[in-house]
């Protein structure tokens, strides 16, 4: 069976002397494991097509569960990210997070387009890469059915909660003064990083990166869309490590 479809490399391992293993997030099929053979040769077609982080147009053939791919034609190199570590090492974390947190073969249009959105928006420096990071773990996680209750203080039901902090773990907003330690570790906010935790949830797709945010606030904005996605994810991640070190420390 062939399938053309559109993918995003989200990881690439050598297998063997030329092959490559992939790790596709397609927009038919969602998550899909492919071998390219030959892949690794300078003289291969897909080399190009199948390096990390390359979103290319790509023909699989598939049997009995096990995918080949036949062709590949680079539609979005996303250049900009191999002359920028920091850049790279980010958008290595987005795929990472993708590859762990999603399902195999279960399309999801949204998440592929967040990605792809976000490797944009890294590639061209278009914005601060700490809220391209922040906005992109707060919307992973409420498109996967982990959307924090941001509507008011769950305690006393204040639309503004004063002092506000996020539970991470229970995804909800509460005063400083309501919040007790059995609701478990909670993430500090001011008004204007929970107006823009809200914009983030909220936001058209193509408009999720389009706020201002800087300084103390843009930091606690970043503190509290990582810790929560830790926390529901239930695991680290290597890439995310890395990033810090090349960054220069914690987010």
């Amino acid at each position: 069976m062939f399938n053309t479809t559109k993918a995003l490399v989200l990881r690439q391992v050598r297998y063997k002397e030329a092959d490559r293993i992939l790790t596709l997030f397609t927009a038919s099929d969602g998550k899909l494991t492919a071998k390219a053979r030959g892949a690794l040769r300078k003289s291969s077609k897909l080399s190009a097509a199948t390096q990390q982080l390359c979103w290319a147009e790509m023909t699989l053939f598939g049997n009995r569960g096990k995918w080949t791919v036949n062709e590949a034609v680079v539609l979005e190199p996303f250049l900009g990210l191999q002359n920028d570590m920091e850049a790279l090492s980010l958008g290595c974390y987005f795929a990472e997070c993708l590859e762990a947190l999603t399902a195999e073969e279960e399309p999801d249009g949204a998440l592929l387009q967040l990605i792809l959105n976000a490797l944009y928006a890294l590639s061209r420096s278009l914005y601060d890469k700490r809220l391209v990071k922040a906005a992109f773990e707060l919307r992973l996680m409420a498109l996967l059915g982990y959307e924090p209750d941001l509507r008011g203080c769950a305690v006393c039901g204040r639309e503004e909660p004063e002092e506000p902090c996020l539970g991470v773990e229970s995804g909800q907003l509460c005063c400083r003064q309501c919040r007790t330690g059995a609701q478990g570790p909670a993430a500090p906010l001011s008004r204007a990083s929970l107006a823009a935790l809200r914009y983030v949830i909220a936001a058209p797709p193509k408009q999720l990166f389009s706020f201002r945010l800087e300084g103390e606030a843009l930091g606690e904005l970043a503190q509290a869309a990582e810790r929560y996605l830790l926390s529901h994810a239930e695991r680290g991640f290597a890439t995310l490590d890395y990033w810090k070190q090349i960054a220069g420390g914690p987010v």
